[in-house]
């Protein structure tokens, strides 16, 4: 039977779709943030953009561009708040927007860039076009480097694990390949595809020579920038840092990917730097062998609850795909972008 497509209706379903349109931009945006934005008509899309490489044009550009004249009297939905600043590379969104013939405008998150931060909402409404702020799970989702970045100071960091059913990487000989199966590793590809940087210690690399690039067919030139862990001498073409903590000096990185090995999960986690968990679990028993996660320094089983709210979930051949988002204090269950 054929699958249908769902039929968007609402200002939630059309936001959720401007998210999943900006993540086609990321990474190759930044130093900005891959933004999606949707121009709606009589309930029919005509224009469509996301934020392209370095950053411009931005995606509320390209949907107006794409839809011209259809655009009066329209809907635009973008998952960021347009921009409210000039540069030498164009004008403001908020000024575009403003003499589009855009009638409404729907938007997910205040741009927390200082130069905007509620001001490119601001300058709509006084262009008399009808302007809704909408909370939307998968806008900030697909916004979270940008947003860590502003808020933090630092990267996202999501940390890649892959095992057994009884929590092992590898042998206790040290054979791990493969742990998971070809569909899995697929996924993680992919999805290092989406990252700026990936990040392994110095024994990963030493003992596994691993080459942390991207091996899908029309993805091979997204293979992120490569940063080691180590106190050693960085081989050719890779980065170092020699803690945790200093990812803060990464500054064209949004989205870092860890994948290794159990201490160098271990010392984000300690330093609480992990934003989000990405589990890969084969359907094996080891026995025995190398743990996931070294010693992270918990002193009792209390404080090990209530850090990671389960956000995605799927099967991946015969492996199980989790996504976990650490939970913030005080900030109760949290919706994710439902992988």
């Amino acid at each position: 039977m054929k699958r249908q497509s769902k039929i968007l209706h609402s200002d939630s379903d059309w936001l959720a779709a401007a998210a999943r349109l900006g993540l086609r931009g990321r990474p190759l945006s930044r130093p900005n943030p891959s933004v999606g934005a949707i121009i709606v008509k009589d309930g029919k899309v005509v224009g469509r953009g996301y934020t392209q490489a370095g950053g411009r044009p931005h995606a509320e550009k390209i949907a107006l561009d794409h839809a011209g004249e259809a655009a009066k009297s329209a809907a635009l939905y973008t998952s960021l708040e347009p921009c409210n600043h000039e540069s030498d590379r164009g004008p403001a969104c908020s000024d575009v927007i403003a003499q589009s013939g855009i009638a409404r405008m729907v938007f997910a998150v205040t741009d927390p860039d200082p130069r905007t931060a509620g001001s490119g909402a601001e300058k709509l409404r006084r262009a008399g076009i009808k302007v809704a702020q909408l909370g939307c799970p998968q806008a900030t989702a697909s916004l979270s480097g940008y947003l860590t970045q502003k808020a933090k100071g630092r990267p996202h960091v999501t940390l890649k694990l892959a095992t057994s059913l009884d929590g092992f990487v590898a042998l206790p000989s040290g054979e791990s390949q493969w742990i998971t199966g070809e569909q899995a590793r697929a996924h993680v590809h992919a999805h290092r595809a989406q990252a700026d940087a990936i990040l392994v210690g110095g024994g990963t690399w030493r003992d596994d020579k691993p080459r942390l690039d991207v091996r899908l067919s029309g993805l091979e030139e997204r293979s992120p920038q490569r940063i080691l862990l180590t106190r050693g001498i960085p081989p050719d073409g890779v980065k170092i840092i020699n803690k945790p903590e200093q990812i803060a000096t990464l500054d064209d990185v949004q989205y870092l990917y860890v994948e290794g090995g159990a201490q160098t999960a271990a010392s984000f986690l300690s330093a609480d730097l992990v934003d989000r968990i990405e589990l890969y679990r084969a359907p094996i028993i080891l026995g025995a062998g190398q743990s996931a996660v070294g010693d992270i320094g918990l002193e009792n089983l209390s404080a090990a609850h209530d850090r990671w709210q389960l956000t995605g979930q799927r099967m991946l051949g015969s492996d199980t795909y989790e996504a976990y988002e650490r939970v913030q204090p005080n900030e109760g269950a949290k919706t994710g972008n439902g992988e």
